[in-house]
């Protein structure tokens, strides 16, 4: 029976909503160690009490970097693992290195020791989380229907700013309620096992996707689930459509690469573009300031005047907050109607003079250190524009990237595509948490100025060059990007559904040709 239309996406939604809990481990482990190295009990444990301000810099920063240097090397591996076994049984692999690196942080002592137990475990979990985070948005995309694909892969970042917030709050009730002990970083890291959990035993139950089983040859599974993600049967004439535009790119990608190796995948007709967008992409994400907030948000805060750990870590609370309201009314209500291009523009251009602004309030109103926890009217102001900015962020560069990325790779070069996106999203995530913690205590105001001269100029100029992909089809990425014309792609289209017509059993009396001619409408005018 073919579901009704309200509910014909919910079993997309309910995979995104599955293999995401994996992206909330993304949000939770990169915001919760920036809160729990700022403890009393966490210096005390690791001889930093009477440390000099470089050598905490230090640590901190290796606390939070080295997750992000086994994520590159989990992203980049992959590639070859999901082109191997598939996007599902690839995510469960990586779920289960997550594991073990929780373990390691989660059962570390005081002491050297247990600092580089702790350092070895976020290695370990890096490589989990990089994985997953290149293998969920390619395996969501490639299961959602087009004209809702912006709003399902864009839960990527809802799930993201969920984990940031349940790891300031983590961080915030540690900080109330347990004040000495390893329990101060094992409760924090050892929440890690429960989205872990669930979606290790979640993805078992998920079906593959339907593009990697079409690469894979098996057509005739291929279009079962296809037809099972969209709630009709493979008797369905739009779905057999969509599979034969499947086949189609395939077949294309056959031809193509006939008689060439691997640096067809990177340098063929309009793939070589792509994949410098993807790259370019991330790392104008990771230098617009947004994560230097969310990985030191209470030393941030800090410095603009919130004096002491709770109420830094409460100000750094109420900003995931307000990052997790915004990005959700973004993607439930925009994303599908703003489209990726403008959206990225007009929110780096609100960042920057949001940014522009608190660095200028930082310079004429330095803040004043008050141990009374008195919070000066000029801090309050910094800290409503950071919280202003976080919905600018929220509203174009926090979620459309992964969107952006995930739309714009074919399918035969969508797994490499996404781990090298997500491999440089990792490295410049590296390097921005490494040298974040230096430029704080060195830069002061210019700390946001620069981020701000990054915003407009960098960002803003960027998305203005970048072609529209919204209401797109996977397949139609070709297209867009010169790597075929659209008579090309609809003469592949016929040949593939006389494939889909020999490998699946349909219906007799279907007519294909009503349907040919609308989907070759519907390109002309898209293109």
């Amino acid at each position: 029976m073919v579901a009704s239309s309200r509910w014909a996406n919910s079993r997309v939604y309910l995979l995104a909503c599955t293999v995401y809990w994996g992206i909330f481990l993304f949000g939770y482990d990169t915001g919760v160690a920036g809160g729990v190295i700022t403890t009393t009990a966490f210096k005390t444990a690791f001889n930093l009490t009477h440390a000099s301000t470089a050598e905490v810099n230090n640590v901190s920063s290796n606390v939070v970097a080295v997750l992000q240097g086994g994520a590159f090397f989990g992203a980049l591996g992959s590639a070859p693992a999901s082109n191997a076994i598939g996007r599902k049984w690839t995510l469960l692999s990586f779920a289960l290195v997550f594991l073990i690196g929780a373990a390691l942080q989660t059962a570390a002592g005081s002491g050297t020791k247990g600092l580089n137990m702790i350092y070895v475990g976020r290695v370990i979990a890096g490589l989990g989380v990089g994985g997953i985070s290149a293998v969920s948005p390619a395996y969501v995309s490639e299961c959602a229907p087009k004209h809702v694909r912006g709003r399902i892969t864009g839960l990527f970042q809802i799930w993201v700013a969920c984990g940031v917030l349940v790891s300031y709050f983590v961080n915030y009730g540690i900080s109330i309620h347990i004040t000495s002990g390893p329990r101060v970083w094992r409760i924090p890291f050892g929440i890690q096992f429960i989205p872990a959990g669930i979606m290790a035993i979640g993805v078992i139950f998920c079906r593959e996707s339907p593009r990697y089983l079409a690469r894979a040859g098996k057509v005739e599974e291929a279009l079962i689930n296809l037809a099972w993600y969209r709630s009709t049967t493979i008797d369905d004439i739009e779905t057999r459509q969509e599979m034969a535009e499947i086949e189609a790119t395939i077949l294309e990608e056959t031809e193509a690469r006939a008689g060439l190796g691997w640096k067809e995948a990177f340098f063929g007709p309009g793939n070589f573009i792509r994949f410098v967008i993807a790259i370019v992409i991330f790392m104008l994400q990771q230098f617009c300031g947004q994560n230097s907030i969310s990985y030191y948000a209470p030393t941030i805060f800090k410095s603009i005047g919130y004096v002491g750990t709770t109420p830094a870590l409460l100000a750094s609370g109420v900003y995931g907050v307000v990052k997790v309201v915004a990005t959700s009314i973004f993607i439930f209500f925009f994303v599908e109607k703003f489209g990726r291009k403008w959206s990225l523009f007009y929110g780096a251009l609100t960042m920057g003079v949001l940014f522009y602004i608190v660095g200028a309030i930082f310079k004429t109103h330095p803040p004043v250190v008050n141990t009374t926890g008195y919070v000066a009217p000029a801090s309050r102001a910094m800290a409503g524009l950071i919280y202003l900015y976080c919905v600018a962020y929220s509203f174009g560069w926090g979620p459309l990237p992964w969107v952006y990325v995930s739309d714009i790779f074919p399918n035969r070069t969508r797994h490499y595509g996404l781990a090298v996106a997500s491999a440089s999203q990792w490295l410049f995530n590296f390097t921005i948490s490494k040298v974040t913690p230096f430029m704080e205590t060195g830069l002061g105001y210019k700390l946001f100025i620069t981020f701000a001269t990054i915003n407009i100029l960098g960002m803003a100029t960027f998305a203005y060059l970048i072609p529209e992909t919204k209401g797109k089809s996977l397949e139609e990425m070709d297209i867009l990007f010169g790597s075929i014309s659209v008579a090309d792609r609809m003469r592949d289209i016929q040949k593939a559904e006389q494939m889909v017509d020999n490998q699946a059993q349909v219906r007799p009396g279907h007519e294909h040709g009503s349907g040919d001619e609308k989907m070759a409408a519907e390109m002309e005018e898209k293109v």
